[in-house]
């Protein structure tokens, strides 16, 4: 099987770091601080994972927005283990502190961590993945179906007709259905008409490349035809790439990822990925941080959109997502200067970088 590497790791012990802002709700003013428990506020943000890249620009930017606000932070890693987040969890509430960002590990299990920062009296701020059933305080994150419907939109304008391969997320993290549910908003009348075929659909067990690999090259070793490929983020998407590459098909197949990765923006630069989605994650941290004071301060963030768990109405603060493309590459992640231009066209000859 093939071997891929991983991004190195932080260990779950703790990072003393520090954190702010989107559509239907509204911010705080800078006069609008909370009162400070012994001259500084302290945030816990629970992460599920620090392997793939976004997540580790997602802890960076937020704790620099924090900072800016005079918030501690501190950040644990569970490492993809939901046993071991429910124990960072206690540890973070241990610490005393104010206000807890939770990026879960599983979308159920995670609810035990809810409990837990309740009884303290601790409120609970969604990051990005929602926790079903739990009742959390709040959500912040991207539209996740739009993401869905975005690649597969644009997808369907390249490929109206033809056999398509779905690489879902992992089941433990919601959103993975939400970007189902965006996919199928735009499938579903294709392939009704049976003008697209689904000729293999799976679930990456933890976000994990090597089963999407080993989904792409069993449909290739059996003969099967694929004209498209919907993977749900940018590893997905380059390990289904590499299993293409092995029968000279990369550039042939259509992919679609999302998450702007480097890896992801090098490989649209150089031809082999139709498209990924940029996400801002400045306005993510942003949004979190602003909501998190809001909550502090007034016990209330004010919003007009929400999302069920389940069980319960969540407030919801969501960030669009962006389509990036070859056309496009320019104009966003590296406007943005969420890339470097000479990082994203690194592969690409210098004769056929576009011009600033």
């Amino acid at each position: 099987m093939k071997n891929f590497r991983l991004r190195a790791l932080l260990t779950g012990s703790a990072l003393i770091l520090s954190m702010f802002f989107t559509a239907g709700c509204s911010s705080s003013s800078e006069q609008d601080r909370p009162a400070e428990k012994n001259g500084k506020i302290t945030m816990g943000f629970s992460m599920a994972t620090l392997q793939e890249e976004r997540w580790q620009r997602d802890m960076d930017i937020l704790v620099a927005k924090a900072k800016t606000k005079g918030a501690e932070v501190i950040v644990q890693n569970a490492n993809n283990n939901s046993d071991d987040q429910i124990k960072q969890v206690k540890y973070l509430l241990d610490k005393n502190i104010d206000i807890l960002f939770i990026v879960p590990q599983d979308s159920e299990k995670s609810a035990e961590a809810v409990d837990l920062a309740k009884k303290k009296g601790i409120k609970v701020i969604c990051y990005d993945r929602l926790i079903k059933n739990a009742n959390v305080d709040f959500y912040v994150s991207f539209d996740n179906t739009k993401v869905g419907e975005y690649m597969a939109s644009l997808m369907v304008s390249k490929v109206p007709i033809g056999d398509y391969i779905i690489i879902n997320g992992a089941k433990t993290d919601y959103n993975s259905y939400m970007y189902n549910e965006g996919y199928k908003n735009i499938l579903n009348k294709y392939i009704y008409d049976k003008s697209i075929k689904i000729v293999d659909e799976i679930w990456a067990n933890d976000w994990r490349p090597e089963d999407s690999f080993k989904c792409v090259e069993k449909a290739l070793q059996s003969g099967k035809k694929i004209d498209a490929i919907l993977a749900a983020n940018d590893s997905l998407a380059g390990a289904a790439i590499e299993a293409l590459a092995e029968q000279q098909l990369a550039g042939k197949v259509l992919v679609a990822g999302h998450d702007a990765d480097i890896s992801g923006c090098q490989r649209v630069a150089e031809g082999t990925q139709l498209l990924t989605i940029y996400k801002p994650i400045d306005q993510l941290a942003e949004k979190a941080v602003d909501v998190a004071f809001g909550l502090l301060k007034n016990n209330y963030y004010a919003c007009n959109t929400y999302i069920s768990d389940g069980e319960n109405d969540i407030p919801f603060a969501k960030v669009d997502p962006i389509v990036v493309t070859k056309d496009n590459l320019v104009d966003t992640v590296i406007s943005d200067g969420f890339h470097r231009l000479e990082d994203v066209y690194l592969n690409v000859p210098r004769n056929q970088w576009p011009d600033k």
